[in-house]
Formats: structure tokens, C-alpha cells, sequence
């Protein structure tokens, strides 16, 4: 009996659990209890219309526009950085208040303006919803919806005689929805040059401010006027279009500077000449380039046996920075065979000139520049010019300090009549293209005919997404308004000393759009080729 007591224990054992288990399901799982009840969710559009306006403004961005994106990465990496922010934040505020409190020390019987604390507190500014802005522009363009409600607290303290007064800010919230660029793109960290901050809308701002521990805003009708002052004064200057450029690095470490005007420059005359011929005199000719420039020397035309030329020949030159580049005038003596003699050299310096007005130069020719070259002493006569600086119109206000130009200004349809008819520079670069694929090669550069005048970009090996951001330029006595432009895009491979060529599409741009627009930034698909785009950027600067 024991044995099969044994026996039955286990096979009772083995029944009881899997039944006791089905049966724990069906009392405690399936069988739903009566006092639990469905969470009552609802979508947006269950609301009604008044509690709506209660909720939306505590909604993020990101959920109320699909474009927002969330940033919940850049919210941490702000969490994490804020102390040390607050301390840089801290000591940029007391450093650049000093200068301006100390202008007003002495002044009303004050004797020190100092800050007694100052924190910007331990609670981040959040961002909800961050949105990108596609552009062709060499520039980062996105919208920020910021919101701080932060613990800031800020004493100034104020020793008016023998009394010291206590100002404190503390409480400061602020909701404002921000446009940050990042331009321009340059080859060194952290790859811009500036940072451009503007507001899209009137910021919400709130805050605390006590006078000597009492609330002043508690006072009726002080805090509604204050308040709105405050944001007022904040939209004026940073609402956009109005702008608040940072510095980062200096433009010039990632790009060249743009043509701010043209230089005009007659070559009068020159007199007593050196004579570097045995049996005749010299056939002279001036060489004229401006510093900083890589672009090949103008030359006047020759003048056959003669020491005292006249040539009365004009030249326009691109200037991109009047205050440092000098204008360098080399006189050769033409030789049919072998060099041409050197006769001698001058420079003037542009920052002599004044914009628009017409100057004139008579300057003894030297050897060379350096003061203790003793060839200077021999005389080798003189060279007349005459020079005029043209800023072009949207660059005249840079050098207001030299020349009120609103006093030259005329109206808008006489500059719009300038604009077409005047002389100006055309300014194409070549940024890239995508997608231009050969059926033989992929060594893509680019070619530009304009005006009969053809120039050509780098080429650039095995690739279908070439980029080149190279500038050409074309002085223009008149506007281009019924002209043509054609790029090119063609592949080259040398093999077996054999140069082979294929074009990979071409497009031909209409001028007259640029000319009204002063601007144009546009990706173009090209003609004969399957998906082939290029990228250009072309400009119409008038003087």
C-alpha cells in the first residue's frame, strides 16, 4: 500500500499543476476584475475647442508641426553643458557690463556699480522642435522653438553716496522662437565663420525684479508696461529681418574677399625714359596689376622709339579691399627678340583715393620698392595715370565714412535705369555637379563661353559629383540683359598620349533674370545627359 500511495501522489501531483495553472488563468487573466477600469485616452481631435487653447501652448513644437523635429540629444548635450555654460555665460556678462558701468561712476553721485551675485541658475532652456531649411546658399539655416524657464538670480548692487542699493532679476522665463544661421562654410573648425541669430516672432518674456528686497512688480499696471517695453525693444532690434551676427573665425581663412567696386585707371603719359637700345630708343609699355590679385596683367599697347609716350588708355580693374591693395605699374622695353628690358616700377596705394572722385598721379619711376636700393638714386623718369574708385552700389554704405553716397543717391527708378546701362561685374562660380557620368571616362570639368570670352574650371578625376566653387569674373560696360551664358560639363582622359573629350551635358542660362534680380543660386539639369545637374551661383554687381 505504501508503494502505490507513493505511486498515486505523484501521478495526482503531476495532474493538480497543469489544472491548477487553467484554472489561475481563467479566475485571475481571463475573467476581467470589476472595480479596473480602460484608461480614457483621446487623440487632438477628441478635445473641444476650449480646452484646446489650454493645452496647445504646452505642447512641444515638434507634435503640433509634422516639419519640427525632436531633439531630445541636443536637449541632454545642453543638460550636461549648462554648468559650464553658466560660468562662461557669467564671466562674458561681468567683463563687457565693466566698460559700461564705469562711464557712469561719478555721474549722479554714484561711486561703484558692481554685480553683488550672478548665476544663470541650474535649469537648461529646452528646445522643442527644431526645423532645417533646405538652401543652395553656402550657409545652415534652421529654426529653433526655445523655451527657458530658469532660476537665473542676478544682483547688481549700487553705492549711491553712503547708501547701497540692491537690484535683483530672478525668475527670468522666456518662450521665443529663434532662426539661426551658420555662414559661411569654411575649411577649418568648427567649418563657419559666423553664427546669425534673428527672432521670428515677438519673444514671451517674463521675470522678478526687486528693489532693495521689494517686489516692484507687484505694483498695479508696472508689470504689464514693463513687459511689454521689454519686448518691444528686443523685437526692434532682432526681429527678422533684423539680425545679430557672432563672429566665429575670420572670413578670409575659408574664402577670398568679394569685389566691393572697380578700379578705373588711365595711363597718361610718361616722361624721360631710360633708353635701353643701342641704336634706337626704347619702345615702351606699361604692365598694371593690383596686389593680391593672381589675375593676369593689363598691358597698354607699345610705343615705337619713344622716351616720352602718350597713350591716354583706360583699364578697369576689380578691387576687394580699397584699404590694403596697391595699385603696381611695371614699364617694360618691347623687344622683338629675347626679354623685354625692365625700365622701372610705382605703386599707389588705393586708400588714397576717394570713391568716385577721379585723381591724378605723377610719380618718379624707381627700380624697386625697397627704400635702401641704391639703383633708386639713378633718375628713370615719370609716369601720369589717372585713377577713379567705383564701389558698386550695394557695398557704397562700407565706405560712408569716406563719402556721404546718399547724397549722390538718386531715386529707385534712375538706379534701376543705372543698373541695366552702367557698367558692373558678373560674378558666375561654378559650385558642382551631380549625377554627369560618361560612357567612357568620369574626369569632369566645367566650361563657360560668354560673350565669346571662354573660361574653364579644375578638372577633377573619377568622380560623377564633382565639386569646384571656383569664381570667374567679367567686367561689362553694359548690363547683360539679353545675353546668353553656356556651361559645359566635358570628361578628359589622356591614353597612350592621346587626349579623348565627351561632353556630359551642357545648359545655357538666360542673363536677364540675373541682371533684375542682382542674384540668382539654382541647380540646373543639363542637356544631353540622363541626370545630370550642376550647380551655379551668378551675380550682376552694378557701379
Amino acid at each position: 500500500m505504501g508503494f502505490l500511495g507513493s505511486l498515486l501522489g505523484i501521478i495526482g501531483f503531476g495532474i493538480g499543476i497543469p489544472i491548477g495553472i487553467l484554472l489561475g488563468f481563467f479566475i485571475f487573466i481571463y475573467f476581467e476584475p470589476r472595480d479596473v477600469k480602460d484608461l480614457d485616452t483621446k487623440s487632438l481631435e477628441d478635445y473641444d475647442s476650449s480646452t484646446l487653447i489650454d493645452l496647445l501652448p504646452k505642447l512641444p513644437l515638434w507634435v503640433m508641426n509634422p516639419d519640427y523635429e525632436r531633439v531630445d540629444w541636443l536637449n541632454k548635450f545642453i543638460h550636461d553643458m549648462w554648468p559650464y555654460f553658466d560660468k562662461v555665460s557669467c564671466g562674458i556678462i561681468i567683463s563687457t557690463a565693466g566698460p559700461i558701468f564705469s562711464e557712469y561712476i561719478g555721474k549722479f553721485q554714484i561711486k561703484s556699480i558692481d554685480f553683488k551675485h550672478l548665476t544663470l541658475g541650474n535649469l537648461p532652456p529646452k528646445i522643442h522642435g527644431l526645423k532645417v531649411h533646405e538652401s543652395n546658399e553656402n550657409q545652415l539655416v534652421f529654426d529653433l522653438a526655445l523655451r527657458w524657464a530658469g532660476n537665473a538670480d542676478i544682483v547688481l548692487a549700487i553705492k549711491l553716496l553712503s547708501l547701497e542699493i540692491t537690484v535683483q532679476l530672478i525668475d527670468i522665463q522666456i518662450s521665443a522662437a529663434t532662426r539661426i544661421i551658420l555662414r559661411p562654410f569654411v575649411p577649418t573648425f568648427p567649418c563657419f565663420a559666423s553664427i546669425v541669430v534673428s527672432l521670428m516672432e515677438k519673444p514671451q518674456i517674463d521675470f522678478g525684479l526687486k528693489l532693495m528686497g521689494g517686489d516692484i512688480m507687484a505694483i498695479p499696471g508696472l508689470y504689464q508696461c514693463v513687459q511689454e517695453v521689454i519686448r518691444k525693444q528686443v523685437a526692434g532690434l532682432y526681429l527678422w529681418p533684423h539680425t545679430y551676427e557672432i563672429p566665429i573665425l575670420d572670413c578670409s581663412l575659408g574664402a577670398a574677399n568679394k569685389p566691393v567696386g572697380i578700379l578705373r585707371v588711365k595711363v597718361v603719359r610718361a616722361q624721360k625714359l631710360l633708353n635701353m637700345d643701342f641704336l634706337t630708343t626704347s619702345d615702351p609699355y606699361v604692365k598694371l596689376s593690383l596686389s593680391g590679385e593672381r589675375l593676369p596683367a593689363k598691358k597698354t599697347s607699345v610705343k615705337m622709339n619713344n622716351l616720352n609716350p602718350e597713350w591716354f588708355e583706360d583699364f578697369k580693374m576689380i578691387v576687394k579691399d580699397p584699404q590694403s591693395q596697391v595699385l603696381q605699374m611695371h614699364l617694360y622695353d618691347w623687344e622683338k627678340f629675347g626679354a623685354h628690358d625692365y625700365l622701372g616700377m610705382q605703386v599707389v596705394p588705393l586708400n588714397l583715393l576717394i570713391p568716385y572722385e577721379k585723381k591724378e598721379f605723377t610719380l618718379n619711376l624707381l627700380n624697386s620698392m625697397d627704400p635702401d636700393d641704391p639703383h633708386n638714386k639713378k633718375p628713370r623718369g615719370q609716369i601720369t595715370v589717372e585713377m577713379t574708385f567705383i564701389p558698386f552700389l550695394e557695398d557704397s554704405k562700407k565706405f560712408s565714412g569716406i563719402l556721404d553716397y546718399e547724397q549722390n543717391e538718386s531715386s529707385h527708378d534712375a538706379s534701376e535705369k543705372i543698373s541695366l546701362t552702367g557698367t558692373g561685374l558678373l560674378l558666375v562660380t561654378i559650385i558642382g555637379a551631380e549625377d554627369v557620368e560618361g560612357k567612357n571616362h568620369n574626369n569632369p570639368y566645367a566650361t563657360i563661353l560668354f560673350r565669346g570670352d571662354q573660361r574653364k574650371t579644375k578638372s577633377m578625376k573619377k568622380t560623377r559629383n564633382p565639386i569646384w566653387n571656383e569664381e570667374f569674373q567679367f567686367v561689362l560696360e553694359e548690363a547683360p540683359v539679353k545675353d546668353l551664358i553656356h556651361i559645359e560639363v566635358i570628361s578628359k582622359r589622356r591614353r597612350f598620349g592621346f587626349m579623348s573629350k565627351e561632353s556630359l551635358g551642357h545648359v545655357d542660362i538666360n542673363m536677364s533674370d540675373v541682371v533684375y534680380n542682382g542674384h540668382i543660386n539654382e541647380k540646373y539639369y543639363l542637356i544631353n545627359s540622363r541626370d545630370g545637374i550642376i550647380h551655379v551661383d551668378i551675380r550682376w554687381k552694378v557701379i
